[in-house]
């Protein structure tokens, strides 16, 4: 969105939506259009909002970050001696447009029943041990994705359901192929997440990184 007035006073940019690193050009913009006065700043993720602070810094702004709903909202305010902007040239310096690998959204495609090759009884605990363990990981993935036998976990008889309920109240989408619940016979006995096709399968594994079991 265009930069707007606020009031008439305070000067507005909306980046939400905007790719790196649009939200910094944005905002050097709406500083050159109107030195000396607050710039208020809108952005929906955490390498915009760090973008912006630096650039902010760069320049001899203050800058205040008030979190809502999802959204940052940044107040850059002109201290003494504080520049108009910075040469195009120099940006690269203030701006990071790669999102950390362990800052970026994945899910775990599980396409067995145990984990690993070699003795079935051990892999069967150690895929227990696996859905336990991120259960109590901090960042969790946003779907669990059974294929294959990986469906036999999601399915009556599985030691993993309880584990794999909870993991759902936490947001986790747990998803079971639907031509392999019917090729195993199992899609009545389902007692967690819901029945995916290979398309819905597909899309979030090419829209997110994949830890594939």
């Amino acid at each position: 969105m265009e930069n707007n007035n606020n009031n008439g006073n305070d000067i507005v940019v909306d980046a939400r939506g905007k790719a790196c690193p649009t939200p910094v050009i944005m905002t050097k913009k709406a500083v050159e259009s109107a030195p000396g006065k607050t710039v208020k700043v809108i952005v929906d993720n955490e390498v915009a909002k760090e973008n912006v602070s630096k650039f902010a810094a760069s320049i001899n702004y203050e800058v205040g970050v008030e979190s809502k709903e999802g959204l940052f909202y940044l107040t850059l305010t002109p201290l003494p001696g504080a520049a108009q902007g910075v040469a195009a040239e120099n940006l690269p310096d203030v701006i990071q447009c790669e999102t950390k690998p362990e800052a970026q959204p994945y899910v775990v495609v599980v396409t067995t029943d145990a984990f690993g090759q070699g003795d079935p009884v051990l892999g069967k605990l150690l895929m227990k041990n696996y859905i336990y363990a991120i259960k109590e990981l901090e960042r969790k993935p946003s779907s669990l994705i059974f294929l294959n036998r990986g469906v036999f976990l999601t399915t009556e008889g599985s030691e993993v359901i309880n584990d794999l309920k909870e993991l759902e109240t936490t947001g986790v989408e747990i998803i079971s192929c639907g031509t392999c619940l019917d090729y195993y016979q199992l899609k009545e006995k389902l007692e967690v997440g819901s029945v995916g096709n290979m398309y819905t399968i597909a899309e979030k594994m090419s829209k997110n990184r994949a830890v594939v079991l």
